[in-house]
């Protein structure tokens, strides 16, 4: 997945009403950047922080530029934008990995459930149908290790519960979590964050949903899906 327009360095003064972004441009302008991250931002967050960002010629858009990721100390960097893995995901499926998953048909936000649209919809011949949620990663307290939720998530919650119900009326689940982040190598529930998501990701693995993560491989100029990670 390819960045729409070339991205540019700035400086985070602040992040608030979680999609509205303070910050400082490399020629000294100070200007306000769309965040599209509902979540905490945990630990990617802080005045000084190096960020960049996607700018934008839309006159139909208020925003003129977009937090795309964030750069760490140590040159880590990690993707913000929390519809960008559907995208990512979506490349990756058309790329091989609904092949892998031995599906030859996508179908991307379809409804199912109450009021819920999963990710995408895989089909086949002579495949049971499935259903495939996307959940953007982008937390780590420990080194190597990338975490997810970074906040309370009812919406997590009710999309597990909602999962495994469609396994249990014969359909193939798979929970499917992208680390946005390149110093990962590991993976866990954060369930001192949120313990009742962590239950129902519990309870949704033993109806029998599938649990996958993956890496990302995070250059300015896009994002694409990398190996496996356990």
């Amino acid at each position: 997945m390819k960045f729409d327009t070339p991205l540019i360095r700035a400086t985070l003064i602040r992040r608030y009403k979680r999609f509205l972004a303070d910050v400082t441009l490399n020629d000294g302008r100070e200007v306000t950047a769309h965040v599209a991250n509902p979540g905490s931002m945990l630990g990617m967050k802080y005045e000084g922080l190096q960020i960049w960002l996607e700018p934008n010629d839309d006159p139909k858009r208020k925003l003129k530029f977009s937090w795309k990721l964030a750069e760490l100390e140590n040159g880590t960097l990690i993707g913000v934008d929390t519809s960008l893995p559907n995208k990512i995901v979506a490349e990756a499926l058309k790329d091989g990995l609904a092949a892998k998953l031995g599906y030859s048909h996508v179908r991307p936000e379809v409804k199912y459930g109450e009021n819920s649209r999963v990710d995408f919809l895989l089909s086949g011949e002579d495949q049971p149908d499935c259903y495939l949620e996307v959940k953007s990663v982008t937390l780590s307290r420990s080194a190597g290790l990338a975490e997810f939720p970074d906040s309370v998530t009812k919406r997590g919650t009710k999309h597990m519960e909602e999962l495994a119900h469609m396994v249990e009326q014969g359909h193939r689940a798979i929970l499917l979590y992208l680390v946005q982040r390149d110093d990962a190598n590991k993976f866990a529930v954060a369930g001192d964050i949120d313990p009742n998501y962590q239950r129902a990701v519990e309870k949704a693995k033993a109806a029998g949903v599938e649990v996958l993560c993956y890496g990302t491989k995070i250059t300015t100029g896009g994002i694409s899906l990398e190996k496996s990670i356990t």
